[in-house]
């Protein structure tokens, strides 16, 4: 009796890590881990980890100062359009996503922040930017990078800061639409 209850056991548990190993095995765990900043003709690949930390203590990696030297950049700039929030519900952004001006403005950021081999795709960045909103009912570009569910993508600097420059205003203003 002892022995086939261990047995019953033995099934159950096995069942169990059956079901669990194929849960891991489908979960989205590959999170973005490098970007490739390129603006104008320069291109470099910077860690993640390194941008969370500028945006963290306004203290950028010897990698990513020389790349900010070059372009003539300072970290401050950089951290600043990292670290802008937006702040803008998941059922909001949701329905302002799924508009038409949503998805013109989705395709826009799209041709900013995509993953390199398909440019064309906003769908990752749609969900970048759900899961960014879901964390605290704000969207900030470094939990966009944070969140891009591919290992690598591309960030064109220069279109970055043209796009952060025009759009500001009316991202500022997302929360108090009707929705």
């Amino acid at each position: 009796m002892r022995l086939i209850k261990t047995l019953d056991n033995m099934k159950y548990l096995t069942l169990l890590f059956s079901v669990i190993s194929s849960f891991i095995a489908i979960a989205p765990i590959q999170a973005a881990e490098k970007v490739i900043l390129k603006y104008s003709v320069l291109e470099e690949s910077i860690a993640v980890a390194e941008l969370s930390t500028l945006s963290q203590t306004g203290i950028a990696s010897p990698e990513l100062q020389s790349y900010l030297d070059l372009v003539n950049k300072k970290p401050e700039d950089l951290r600043l359009i990292l670290n802008y929030s937006i702040p803008v519900t998941p059922d909001a952004l949701s329905k302002i996503i799924n508009s038409f001006a949503g998805k013109f403005l989705l395709k826009k950021v799209g041709e900013v922040i995509h993953n390199p081999s398909e440019p064309s795709n906003t769908e990752t960045l749609r969900n970048a930017l759900i899961t960014s909103a879901n964390t605290g009912d704000e969207i900030r570009l470094i939990e966009v990078l944070e969140n891009y569910s591919n290992s690598e993508l591309q960030v064109e600097g220069d279109r970055l800061m043209e796009l952060y420059e025009k759009y500001k205003t009316i991202a500022g203003n997302l929360s108090s639409l009707p929705l």
